[in-house]
């Protein structure tokens, strides 16, 4: 089965190594979740031990939504008898985007009454609701016309451990504070005898809390469900196996308790009744006398108690605008620290990376997380020690140019923020010589593990008349541009300049840093290497095209003719593609097209890589296909085939590839050749051809619409 465990934003390549140490291992990551194939036994283990997750969705039906006739429709076909008795208690959370449904509470209103309707048609008694403890809670989200209908196997949000019952003006949910801890490493550091774990500015005791019960190897789910309750009511739970995942993790606790006492917490705030708060909290989590509280200012000088000798410092300071972030706060912490705790490692999680930098400390790592609703940076230093005059220089001012260019980034960002949110895109292009003088394209990819942004820059070959001064100038004032608008460093931004030659933009290796990232598209993981070649592996204004394959790939056959480095292909595989085949003359971008199936776990024969000219394939294969991917160069001149030419080999090429598409098949044809002309009159013989152009290109490509044509051609009737 395939269930969906959700979680916050930033946290999900965490919580899939967790999912997978939980022993799920068909755990993917995915937008603000990981979608897991397996039991309802790991679904239960993750509601027990996992300290990110936020909930465990079991998915009960899923089905096309327009509209409220459709969603009640859809709700009632399930047979809702099977799984709530008609004397439980139920509720419903929903969650609704892009959708005809537009209002949350009346769509969880129809599933509700959908519930109690089918229950009192067979029994002539129906559920109550109860929305604070119900016996089962139910989860809908609706979205782009598509609703999925869950139960919820935790009963609730699982950040709530049952032990926080005083906080503080600005809280920290358990499962950020978790994930803080992890990125620090003190789940490795806490193995070790004399270690310590340190919060300077500890407030109501959560991550000093968590930490401990980390370290015990308590599960979450023993307090947030005393005595072996069950999550949930629903009548599918296997009650028997929850029996044994209480009793394992209890065992577990008892073992981890012993290490307690070789280890050392220490909590610090100024606030005497943050630290009632947290004393407080730590009685309900059974960890009385585990951790030492002490009041005590950043800034004071007075002897300091003593510490170990190694240790980690997690801490969450002030930084939103209710309270008033102060850059001399963070200077004053970072001080404090490299003066206490010299060598440690340290976690600080910050409200940008300018406040990061303000505390004067080398990050060895940035992790873009989200507390709330507030994105925030989260800084990790794994050898506290100041840095260097250099690393704190302030960037020299713009000058007058640079910062006009900056103004049209700055003006773009405003302009996509709220598609970016909407569509969950993470890389997109940002700038495409939108000033004529300064003619470049500027991409931002995001990389999916901790956030960190970074930027492909492609300078176009200028006009001989522009003096190479000039143009040396511009480019400087660009680059400063992008790096002061975005906050990246210099090793963050890759530089390429696109000139022509035989055979077109000229392709090739660019570098040898050998540098992958792996980055999120949609529900996808794709390798893109920004460095080593003038392309990176991934051509955003596709993004539409992939997306529509992934839509309609379910139990289908596809072929991904010139499939570079598969990302279609990849699509098409996590979309449900009964199998893929991807043809390359390229070893090099049919390993790395391997490389992407493997990281989504798409292996084995259904997916086949062929080396070889497409025109020979398509003339030799006997396969059928029900959707073709074919996105041809402008032309090539390889060694291993042949002369190609989009322009007079089109019409062979998609007349090969509609023989070996099935009579219901659909083949998607795209080419970037600016003066292409498709020959209508010779492809109306053989096929129906639509051209789609318009409903490829996303917003980010608006200024660009020549960036590609796209064609959709099926069987003639």
């Amino acid at each position: 089965m395939s269930f969906f465990v959700s979680c916050g934003k930033g946290l999900e390549y965490l919580l899939v190594d967790e999912c997978v140490a939980l022993g799920a291992q068909g755990a993917k990551a995915a937008m603000a979740g990981v979608a897991v194939e397996g039991t309802q036994a790991e679904a239960q283990r993750i509601v027990m031990h996992s300290r990110l997750a936020s909930r465990v969705l079991w998915p009960l039906h899923s089905f096309p939504c327009r509209d409220e006739k459709a969603l009640y429709e859809g709700a009632s076909a399930i047979d809702w008898p099977m799984h709530v008795a008609p004397t439980a208690s139920i509720a419903v959370d929903a969650h609704v985007s892009d959708s005809g449904i537009t209002h949350s509470q009346f769509a969880a209103q129809r599933v509700k009454d959908a519930v109690v309707d089918t229950i009192r048609r067979e029994f002539d008694q129906r559920p109550s609701v109860d929305l604070k403890e119900p016996d089962v809670r139910l989860h809908l989200v609706i979205r782009k016309g598509v609703a999925i209908i869950s139960v919820d196997m935790g009963g609730g949000p699982l950040h709530r451990r049952g032990w926080r019952q005083h906080q503080g003006e600005a809280p920290l949910k358990e499962t950020l504070a978790a994930a803080m801890l992890m990125r620090a490493g003190w789940p490795q550091m806490a193995l070790q005898e004399g270690s310590g774990l340190l919060d300077p500015m500890c407030g109501s005791g959560t991550i000093l809390i968590e930490g401990a019960l980390m370290a015990a190897d308590s599960a979450p789910g023993l307090s947030r469900y005393p005595f072996g309750v069950e999550p949930s009511r629903w009548l599918q739970f296997d009650s028997k196996h929850w029996k044994t995942v209480v009793a394992d993790a209890e065992q577990r606790r008892q073992v981890g308790l012993q290490r307690l006492p070789s280890l050392q917490f220490i909590g610090e705030d100024m606030d005497s009744r943050a630290l009632t708060n947290a004393r407080r909290n730590a009685e309900l989590a059974e960890l009385d006398g585990v951790i030492e509280w002490r009041q005590r200012a950043i800034d004071d000088d007075t002897a300091n108690a003593p510490v170990p000798a190694q240790g980690v410092v997690v801490c969450n300071p002030p930084y939103d605008a209710r309270l008033q972030a102060d850059p001399a706060l963070y200077r004053a912490l970072g001080t404090a620290l490299q003066e206490r705790v010299p060598g440690w490692t340290a976690a600080i999680l910050c409200g940008s990376e300018e406040l990061g930098k303000a505390t004067g400390l080398r990050a060895n790592k940035v992790y873009q997380l989200f507390n709330g609703a507030i994105e925030a940076s989260l800084i990790v230093v794994r050898d506290l020690r100041p840095m260097t005059a250099r690393e704190t220089e302030a960037p020299a001012a713009l000058n007058e140019s640079a910062q006009m260019v900056a103004n049209r980034l700055r003006k773009n960002r405003r302009k996509l923020k709220s598609w970016l949110a909407r569509s969950g895109v993470t890389c997109y292009r940002i700038y495409d010589a939108d000033l004529p003088e300064y003619a470049a394209a500027v991409d931002v990819y995001t990389q999916a593990d901790d956030g960190s942004l970074w930027l492909h820059v492609q300078e176009y070959a200028a006009p001989a008349t522009i003096p190479e001064p000039v143009q040396k100038q511009r480019l400087r004032d660009l680059l400063s541009a992008v790096r002061e608008v975005f906050e990246v460093s210099r090793d963050r931004v890759s530089v390429k300049t696109r000139s022509r030659g035989k055979g077109g933009s000229k392709y090739g290796v660019m570098d040898r840093r050998g540098e992958f990232l792996e980055v999120r598209e949609g529900s996808v993981l794709l390798r893109v290497n920004l460095f080593d070649y003038l392309d990176t592996g991934l051509f955003l204004d596709h993004r539409p095209v992939r997306s529509g394959i992934a839509g309609a790939a379910d139990d289908k056959d596809m072929l991904n003719l010139f499939a570079y480095t598969g990302a279609a292909t990849v699509q098409a595989a996590v979309g449900g593609a009964r199998s893929t085949t991807s043809v390359d003359l390229s070893a090099t971008y049919l390993q790395w097209a391997a490389d992407n199936l493997r990281i989504n776990g798409c292996t084995g024969r259904a997916h086949r890589l062929v080396q070889a000219d497409a025109l020979r394939f398509l003339t030799e294969d006997k396969s059928q296909y029900d959707l073709i991917f074919c996105d041809p160069p402008t032309f090539s001149n390889s060694k291993r085939a042949g002369d190609f030419d989009i322009q007079t080999s089109h019409v062979e090429l998609l007349e090969l590839a509609m023989r070996r598409l099935r009579r219901d098949g659909v083949l998607l044809f795209s080419n970037n050749f600016r003066r292409f002309k498709l020959d209508a009159e010779a492809v109306a013989l053989f096929a129906e051809c639509e051209e789609i152009t318009a409903e490829t290109l996303d917003p980010d490509f608006e200024r660009n619409h020549r960036i590609h044509r796209c064609w959709r051609l099926t069987h003639r009737n």
